[in-house]
């Protein structure tokens, strides 16, 4: 199946003025890339990351740690869910004409709209008895049933996916108007909580029960695996976001010249956590897994969900250490540093796991290196609660996935090439 868009200059201009028809990509495209207007999609769930992280670190500050990661999940699953939906119906049956572009765009207003709401709901959270979701879910279902529209347009224009279309239609909508429920009618908050897991797990199962496989759209398998690994980039620059909130303020003197330890410490371990996380994450050609385990797809992309919670956590928790050091927060040393510690860890087991169950392999030095990553996440709490200073725990944390980076850089690469000729994946 060609790509059904034009290529050249004249052709982009004709893009413009006309409709292409929404007949499926094909999967096997060469040189597949993200669009601009996949980038730029992106760019408004940098708003809403940035949103919920922020707020999920002001919260642990002030020691309410069950509420705070409570509500930090609720958003990031949202957030998560909504990109997921976007990112692989692009890859299957972008089409980048006019009317395509308008329909992102308004996704993009959902998302714009999602953000602004999830203040209001972190605040009804630590205040308790009520729970503040309806400019969140508002914002959800503008993003959700702007989806609805697109499939109603493969549906007419795609006669192979048109039962796929429809079913995704169906449920879309069914999810969309339970959420509405939630939001504005008035239920206890148990019931609210009840309601969220049911809906949550609703939302997961949506492919399965639209599609029964993750075969059921020609979605690409490089393009899929670069959005996630851009979409992880994004999260990603929550640790930088992190780094800087929490030196800012910490620069003696007032005029940014006159630094001090905890400043460097943080920057250094910041900046080097990031990157160490950045580097374990692109070790793994998930694209050439992807090629030759197309049934994995679905457990590829719901399976990045707890990964996006655990990098945007690392963010907060950077954030978290930088309030404590300004004595602006409530928590003990040993708290800050597991706020950065514990998804730091839920991020790199999550990496591993992945792995494992995309090319349905272990590998016994795979266990060394997550043995070692839990040794030096505990060895920071230990220390901290032994009276180290925060500021070299820090650094210590840094160091976790650097066990993963040195392991792969020197041994891991050899294995993992292994395993990927054993599924054809090189």
């Amino acid at each position: 199946m060609n790509d059904p868009r034009p290529t050249s200059t004249h052709g982009t201009r004709a893009l413009r003025r006309r409709l292409v028809p929404m007949t499926g990509r094909d999967p096997d495209e060469r040189g597949r890339v993200s669009s601009p207007l996949e980038l730029l999609f992106d760019l408004t769930f940098v708003v809403a990351v940035g949103t919920a992280a922020s707020q999920f670190a002001e919260m642990l500050a002030q020691g309410r740690a069950g509420e705070a990661t409570a509500a930090f999940v609720l958003a990031m699953f949202a957030i998560s869910v909504a990109w997921i939906s976007f990112s692989w119906f692009a890859s299957a049956f972008a089409t980048d004409d006019w009317l395509y572009r308008a329909l992102t765009m308004v996704q993009m207003m959902g998302v714009v709209v999602f953000a602004l709401g999830l203040p209001a709901m972190f605040h009804s959270v630590e205040e308790g008895g009520h729970l503040e979701l309806r400019a969140m879910v508002i914002g959800y279902v503008v993003m959700r049933i702007a989806m609805v529209f697109q499939w109603g347009r493969a549906v007419r224009e795609s006669p192979d996916f048109r039962d796929v279309g429809l079913a995704n239609i169906r449920w879309t909508v069914i999810a969309q108007v339970c959420w509405i429920v939630v939001a504005f009618v008035h239920m206890p908050l148990g019931g609210v909580l009840v309601a969220f897991v049911v809906l949550g797990v609703l939302e997961l199962v949506l492919p399965v029960l639209t599609q029964g496989s993750a075969g059921g759209t020609p979605w690409h398998p490089h393009h899929v695996a670069e959005r996630y690994g851009l979409f992880a980039i994004i999260t990603l620059g929550e640790g930088v976001v992190g780094t800087v909130a929490s030196s800012g303020d910490l620069l003696g003197g007032g005029d940014g010249t006159h630094w001090t330890w905890n400043a460097v410490a943080v920057v250094i371990a910041g900046v080097g956590l990031t990157f160490g996380m950045w580097w374990v994450y692109f070790a793994t050609p998930f694209g050439d897994i992807l090629a030759h385990r197309r049934g994995r797809g679905y457990l590829f992309g719901y399976g990045h969900i707890p990964l996006f919670i655990g990098i945007a956590g690392s963010g907060a928790g950077l954030h978290v250490a930088g309030l404590y050091m300004e004595h602006h927060a409530e928590v003990s040393g040993t708290a800050v540093v597991l706020a950065l510690a514990l998804p730091v860890g839920l991020y790199l087991l999550m990496v591993y796991l992945l792995h494992t169950l995309l090319v349905s392999a272990g590998d016994r030095f795979h266990l060394l290196l997550i043995a070692l990553t839990v040794l030096v996440l505990t060895a920071a709490v230990v220390l901290v609660a032994a009276g180290v200073s925060v500021a070299v725990c820090l650094l210590v944390v840094m160091l976790a996935p650097f066990v993963t980076v040195v392991g792969y850089e020197t041994i891991g690469h050899r294995h993992q090439q292994r395993m990927l000729e054993r599924i054809g994946g090189v």
